[in-house]
């Protein structure tokens, strides 16, 4: 079987890997909770938070595979599996059925904060280490950033 060798030392990949399954594990379980809430969204604001939600899970979804192949390009096998993301998520735990607009909105900004701690973690955690997977971390984490923002702005 053929392995990919990293460009890394042992010790810099090591921290590297770490934070690359780590984010992807957040990214997974992010799109996950705001598709959750999306099909279980009601309230007078419906729509607009309902559409605000796919947005994320197109950001979170897309972001998760950039960070995967990084992995793979380092010669780390990613782990996206149903049991690790329930596993090692840094998000907190969904509600089930119905959730009213304004509790979809603080699911979602309490989850995306959730993990925009943990990716700037990982953005310091990797700057000496790997500044490429330290660039992707920093893309990522301005991305949710701005989706926190618009949350946030929904409940005022």
């Amino acid at each position: 079987m053929y392995v990919v060798k990293s460009p890394l030392s042992d010790a810099d990949l090591k921290t590297v890997a770490e934070a690359l399954q780590g984010a992807l594990v957040d990214l997974l379980d992010l799109s996950l909770v705001a598709k959750q809430v999306h099909w279980n969204v009601v309230g007078p604001r419906f729509r607009s938070i309902h559409l605000q939600l796919d947005e994320v899970v197109d950001s979170a979804r897309l972001h998760s595979d950039t960070v995967a192949e990084r992995a793979s390009t380092l010669g780390v096998p990613p782990d996206g599996r149903a049991a690790t993301v329930a596993a090692s998520s840094g998000i907190g735990k969904t509600p089930e059925g119905w959730v009213k607009d304004t509790d979809a909105v603080k699911t979602l900004v309490d989850a995306l904060g959730a993990v925009i701690a943990r990716m700037r973690e990982r953005v310091q955690a990797t700057g000496a280490a790997d500044p490429v997977s330290q660039d992707i971390f920093i893309g990522i984490t301005a991305d949710l950033e701005k989706h926190h923002w618009m949350f946030q702005a929904e409940n005022g």
